[in-house]
């Protein structure tokens, strides 16, 4: 490598930074040496195919797999983003999760780079150059990049970026505590727009991780359960109920609502009396005799304390169970799966 080391008397300001090494590369190809570095240290390749619309094109380097910092996402959050679950070679609810991500592309005013069926194309190339059959795929809308203004007008057009994830997703079984979080939740016009503006949800996290829980639960002003910090919350009541908060002022989740829809299986075994999707007050959730966490890495995850106290027995309940594999079942055998045509 040639990259020029940086004068210690012009770079060195800092005396407790004096061991810092700062290169100076002059082109592009130190840089790309450099990052593949990392890259060849590495035991796995977690990221198998990246898609990025200021290239045009797909990637299998992970090097390569970046984003320029002049982007809107990058510096100010004007981006929205959603995932796909990758399963055995199919991708789990694309459409549907396709169709989200527009919604808040809308509603960010950010205006795609392509028509949804190109996007949808470029998803479905992208994975089968990964030749990764299990994990998720993730992509993003962005404003573009162009300056470090508050205003996008100075970005001439928005950008599309795509990674797979790879991963050995399965069916979550266990069990798991949650807490109420502290942190104030967003309000309805983000809460509803799958955004990038994730700072509120990772805090949310880091508080419930450092009190020895899974993850949160968010209450709103009006003292009805809104949802965690990147899932759905279903209750199961004592009269056999399942209900999931509404979704005016939280996130449409997809997995929930399909849940919604395949629950009525449920109801027509008489295990389920009805399927609810209502306001619940903490006082009422706190009666449930089951409670779960809903969303595609999971798809279901039983929670067996809340703040301290059992739910119900504080066991994994068995209709959380029974929901959880109508769900996987509908993952790997169902009507919302995607093919994706490997070579």
């Amino acid at each position: 490598m040639d990259a020029s080391l940086l004068d210690r008397e012009s770079g060195d300001r800092n005396s407790e930074q004096t061991d810092v090494k700062v290169y100076i590369f002059e082109s592009g190809s130190e840089v790309l040496e450099k990052l593949q570095e990392k890259w060849k240290r590495a035991n796995n390749k977690p990221y198998p195919a990246m898609y990025s619309s200021i290239f045009g094109g797909i990637t299998l380097d992970p090097a390569m797999m970046v984003i320029p910092i002049d982007d809107h996402m990058v510096h100010r959050g004007h981006g929205v983003f959603d995932t796909a679950m990758l399963l055995d070679g199919f991708l789990y609810e694309l459409d549907t999760h396709l169709d989200r991500f527009l919604r808040s592309a809308s509603k960010a005013k950010i205006d795609p780079p392509f028509p949804r069926e190109t996007l949808r194309s470029i998803l479905i190339q992208m994975t089968a150059a990964s030749k990764c059959k299990r994990g998720s795929i993730r992509y993003w809308l962005s404003a573009g990049p162009g300056d470090f203004l508050l205003s996008s007008k100075g970005c001439p057009q928005s950008a599309f970026y795509a990674v797979v994830i790879a991963d050995d997703y399965s069916q979550c079984k266990q069990g798991v505590k949650a807490v109420t979080s502290t942190v104030p939740m967003k309000p309805p016009l983000f809460a509803t727009v799958k955004n990038v503006n994730y700072l509120p949800n990772v805090l949310s996290i880091m508080e419930a991780e450092e009190r020895g829980a899974f993850a949160s639960i968010w209450v709103d002003e009006q003292g009805f359960i809104a949802e965690g910090p990147n899932v759905n919350v279903a209750f199961i009541t004592k009269n056999r109920d399942l209900v999931l908060p509404p979704f005016d002022k939280i996130l449409s989740g997809c997995t929930a609502k399909r849940l919604l829809v395949l629950a009525s299986k449920l109801i027509e075994t008489g295990h389920l009396r009805s399927v609810k999707n209502e306001s619940v007050t903490v006082a009422e959730a706190k009666e449930s005799v089951e409670m779960m966490y809903v969303g595609s890495g999971l798809p279901l995850l039983s929670i067996v304390e809340w703040d301290g106290v059992p739910v119900g027995d504080g066991k994994v309940g068995k209709l959380t169970l029974a929901l959880s594999d109508l769900l996987w079942d509908d993952m790997c055998s169902g009507p919302e799966r995607t093919p994706v045509p490997y070579e």
